[in-house]
């Protein structure tokens, strides 16, 4: 099922690895020409806009989009009881693991007189996505929410789509907006739920936002490409992938199981192992063939394991296997080695590393305390996954002495007159002339 990519007898640089390595592509821009009127018309138009979209696209039309209050207690109190106590213990891991990353005020004393101050300003207002198409994810809701709860955002708004049956977005994950204490969630998905977040609507009383996250399919990427600069963005989601670095030592159980299990997101889903042993890689594959065959969701499974995302590469050593990993810089990856940790810290590129055989991507997407809304299509090389810092606006505050000024007047005037812009050194010159 998984086809077998030999790299062992190579020495492929930088550009041939990038070509040769699979990879789930995502073209946002021929999506773009399809999203662009409901943009607009939303621009346009309000929630008009947005509720057309939704009726042509979803197959339901809902006149307010605003979640009473009634239903999101309801779908709490009628959330399963298990499940409700994994999303608590969820919600407090994900809490514990971000409380530590928000950042301190720091003064910086330059000279005597002279200090930069740098401090974290929350960003006002948040929009936060959450899918509701071929699953559903309420773990996506406190892997949005709670990040910009810490660094305290003061206003949130929560979007995912409407449910054909009830109007209303998907019991589950209204449940966990309840948990959290979001009060403002809108039953609009797709890139009309982008567009009503960036533009608002003034009739409604929905004020925009300043920044939108959260993943979605392609035209929510591509919406949220069409806005940027309106809003800020997170990222444009591609789709979900894993790669697996294992040796010999590694169960092909477990390494099936979880190929198996990024695959189950999407028939576009990248599922890639790379290892140096060939006897692993004929191990996993009869597992692979096995397991594919038990699992519910067979048929999306099979096609993403044996589209041209997914492969078994083949690498002569653990060292050509970490030049390959860093090059391909997964959303995930899981490092099933001897020495895993040592190993795992060598990794440069990737959204996320989980550690030996106990440490499963699943464990992220749900309760270790990371968060599971990462980079995707090899932005790992220069972006990092959701945080406390990704709602935070990182601000300097100069304040410097008369004499302070004085001090460094020369060289400001010297660096003015080098770059032809005299009226610069004229603003220094000026608090240097007796009145």
């Amino acid at each position: 099922m998984l086809r077998l990519l030999d790299l062992s007898g190579t020495t492929a640089s930088p550009v041939q690895l990038r070509r040769l390595l699979p990879r789930a592509t995502l073209d946002v821009s021929s999506a773009l020409e399809a999203v662009s009127p409901v943009v607009r018309a939303v621009r346009e138009q309000g929630y008009a806009g947005a509720r057309a979209a939704t009726a042509r696209f979803d197959g339901v039309d809902v006149p307010d989009p605003r979640v009473p209050a009634q239903a999101l207690t309801t779908a709490l109190d009628e959330l399963p009881g298990p499940v409700r106590a994994a999303l608590d213990e969820s919600i407090r891991r994900v809490r514990v693991v971000h409380a530590e990353q928000r950042r301190a005020v720091t003064d910086v004393e330059v000279r005597p007189g002279a200090t930069v101050t740098e401090k974290w300003i929350p960003v006002d207002r948040v929009g936060l996505y959450v899918p509701g198409g071929i699953a559903v994810y309420p773990s996506s809701v406190v892997m949005n929410v709670v990040p910009a709860q810490v660094a305290g955002v003061p206003s949130l708004a929560v979007c995912s789509p409407p449910q054909r049956e009830t109007g209303l977005p998907h019991p589950a994950i209204l449940a966990a907006c309840a948990l959290l204490g979001v009060e403002e969630v809108y039953a609009v998905g797709g890139a009309q739920a982008i567009a009503l977040l960036a533009y608002g609507d003034a009739e409604l009383g929905i004020d925009p936002v300043d920044l939108v996250t959260g993943p979605g399919n392609v035209y929510v990427a591509a919406a949220k490409r069409l806005l940027r600069g309106v809003i800020g963005i997170d990222a444009e989601a591609g789709p979900t992938e894993i790669a697996i670095l294992a040796d010999r030592h590694a169960d092909p159980g477990h390494v099936a199981a979880d190929l198996i299990s990024q695959a189950e997101h999407d028939p576009s889903a990248a599922s890639v192992l790379v290892t140096d042993s060939a006897e692993l890689a004929d191990a996993v594959r009869a597992q692979v063939e096995w397991q594919v065959a038990t699992t519910r969701h067979r048929d999306r499974v099979r096609t993403a394991l044996t589209g041209p995302q997914s492969a078994i590469v083949l690498v002569a050593d653990l060292e050509q296997g970490l030049e390959v990993v860093n090059a391909y810089a997964a959303e995930h990856l899981e490092v099933l080695t001897i020495d895993a940790r040592k190993l795992a810290e060598r990794v440069r590129h990737a959204g996320c590393v989980f550690v030996g055989a106990y440490s499963p991507v699943s464990l992220g997407d749900y309760c270790a305390g990371s968060n599971h809304v990462l980079p995707t299509g090899c932005t790992a090389r220069h972006a990092s996954g959701l945080s406390v810092q990704s709602f935070l606006r990182g601000v300097h505050l100069v304040d410097y002495s008369q004499a302070a000024l004085a001090e460094v007047a020369p060289h400001v005037l010297a660096l003015a007159e080098a770059e032809d812009l005299p009226a610069h050194g004229d603003a220094v010159r000026i608090r240097m002339t007796p009145a």
